[in-house]
């Protein structure tokens, strides 16, 4: 336990001024962890077309994303219950490693079945990627400090949002797509090294078994509602027998999930911590959260590409004023929660800003200029910068130190099927609007244009007839309007949740002496009350 104090003393002693080296490095590693993280699907979307032109294979294209997926939200809980059973660091090492190995892999894969497979061998790897960062920090650091670390949170996923795109284009023209894999090595060397020497935690050894036969059940029914978000209204339809099929599996396996979980000696997630309000209703903001910023970083390019003629390398940019809006309010709301324990109105304020915007981004035509459509997408990152870090940090401090990892795991898997059903069903619904206004404006043209996707490239939308282009513009955006319609009103769900957050004092507060003597807040170690 000397381990644990010395870090965590390190952590309490820069609390009030400037951080310790030792501890700044600690949370430099993790940062670059969660880069790896976050960066490499929007890197390699950059890469793909070059891939896909040397190794061939372009009907299992959409694999090489939903083989990483599919393996991402399947680990996520089985990282974050091996690092409550056995020790966060090594637990955490051991994802790294698993992901330079797949990354590696898949920079040297020959063709598009072996990329399939080690983006998958990526993607257990990167499980334990986001989880590890958010359950060290949740461990190391008391929520009423936490507040104060959300600023770099933010700021990693908002410069992985937009430097990805540009940083896949540049190593692709540059150095080829192999190094779109082989740039996470250096990376996580530093982090794995940086992890190794500095930070030092407990060993735990755990005398209760891993609980597979609940693994195995939630892998299954993850798998199969990933499949179908991905699947539906694409590769099959949606009535299809496939898709029925898969739901049926999905549904089966998740009930038998939770029943098995109550008889469990281990439970891969324990059900009660969702006897804690605050960390349901958590759950279902961060659900909400990735389903609407997910459709959001990915409808707001096309639509600015196809109407407004931006350029699609220029794409991460184009986020600029969501991703900066999303960065500044989750400083300001990290401060504010560290300087008086408050949290409650930023999920409320959240929910609200992020109605509004996405209300205010369906209104969009193709007369909407980008200054408008910047001032509306900011908006909106208001909205997810009260929501994207305070939701994590309410989830942690709602459940016991000993079920840190799955509260973090579960919470990270929840944004993830958020952003994976987000994605389906915000671009079914586009893709659908947008082939029905083709076929009204460019009729059988119109069509033939897009019977393959509603997605057009830049290459492709210029070598359309001009009507048929000029149909196509309106089209996407009777598209983005159904899309982010259907945003706001999910977001009101988010709202719902809010209104019902329980305000329980955040751990570790380090009381003021106030004036009735009392703390104001319990301590790090202090029992936590459950927010019933």
């Amino acid at each position: 336990m000397a381990d644990t104090t010395d870090t965590s003393a390190a952590i309490a002693a820069g609390s009030g001024g400037k951080q310790p080296r030792s501890v700044r490095v600690v949370l430099l590693a993790l940062m670059i962890a969660m880069m790896l993280a976050m960066l490499d699907n929007m890197i390699i979307g950059t890469a793909m077309p070059t891939i896909v032109g040397e190794l061939g294979g372009l009907e299992h294209l959409s694999w090489v994303v939903t083989s990483y997926t599919l393996a991402t939200a399947a680990s996520t809980p089985l990282w974050g219950k091996l690092g409550d059973m056995y020790g966060r660091k090594g637990t955490f090492l051991s994802s790294i490693v698993i992901f330079l190995i797949g990354s590696a892999l898949s920079g040297m894969a020959q063709d598009m079945g072996q990329l399939i497979g080690f983006r998958a061998v990526q993607g257990l790897g990167a499980g334990g990627l986001m989880v590890g960062v958010m359950a060290i920090i949740g461990d190391l650091i008391p929520p009423r400090e936490r507040g104060k670390y959300q600023g770099m949170m933010a700021g990693v996923m908002a410069l992985a949002m937009i430097g990805g795109p540009l940083v896949g284009g540049t190593i692709t023209d540059n150095w080829g797509w192999r190094w779109a894999f082989y740039i996470n090595l250096p990376l996580g060397v530093v982090a794995l090294v940086a992890v190794s020497a500095v930070l030092h935690l407990p060993k735990k050894r755990a005398q209760a078994r891993i609980d597979y036969l609940g693994a195995a059940l939630l892998t299954i029914g993850i798998t199969a509602i990933v499949l179908v978000t991905t699947w539906g209204g694409t590769e099959y339809a949606w009535d299809s027998a496939r898709i029925m099929e898969l739901i049926g599996i999905g549904v089966a396996a998740l009930v038998g999930f939770v029943f098995w979980q109550t008889k469990a000696a281990e439970p891969v997630v324990p059900l009660h911590i969702f006897r804690s309000r605050n960390f349901t209703l958590m759950s279902l903001i961060g659900f909400i959260t990735g389903f609407v910023m997910f459709g959001a970083t990915l409808f707001l390019p096309f639509y600015q590409q196809a109407v407004q003629g931006a350029t699609a390398t220029n794409s991460g940019l184009l986020l600029l004023p969501m991703l900066g809006a999303m960065l500044v309010t989750s400083m300001v709301a990290g401060r504010v929660t560290t300087n008086t324990g408050k949290y409650k109105v930023f999920p409320v304020l959240g929910s609200v800003l992020m109605i509004v915007g996405l209300y205010l981004l369906s209104t969009m035509d193709t007369g909407t200029s980008r200054v408008t459509s910047g001032v509306f997408m900011a908006v909106v990152g208001l909205g997810m910068g009260c929501l994207m870090q305070i939701t994590m940090l309410v989830a942690q401090n709602s459940v016991e130190m000993k079920d840190m990892g799955v509260a973090s795991s579960s919470t990270t898997l929840f944004r993830t099927l958020g952003s994976s059903f987000g994605v389906a069903i915000m671009g079914a619904l586009f893709n659908h609007r947008v082939q029905d206004v083709m076929a009204e404006r460019a009729g059988a043209l119109g069509s033939e244009a897009t019977e393959q996707s509603a997605q057009l490239d830049q290459a492709s939308l210029a070598n359309l007839p001009e009507a048929a282009r000029e149909a196509y513009q309106h089209a996407v955006s009777a598209g983005t309007h159904s899309a982010f319609l259907l945003g706001a009103v999910i977001a009101v769900l988010a709202l719902a949740a809010a209104v019902f957050v329980k305000e329980v004092p955040l751990r570790g507060a380090g009381p003021k002496a106030p004036e009735d003597g009392k703390p104001d807040a319990p301590t790090a170690q202090a029992p936590l009350a459950e927010a019933l």
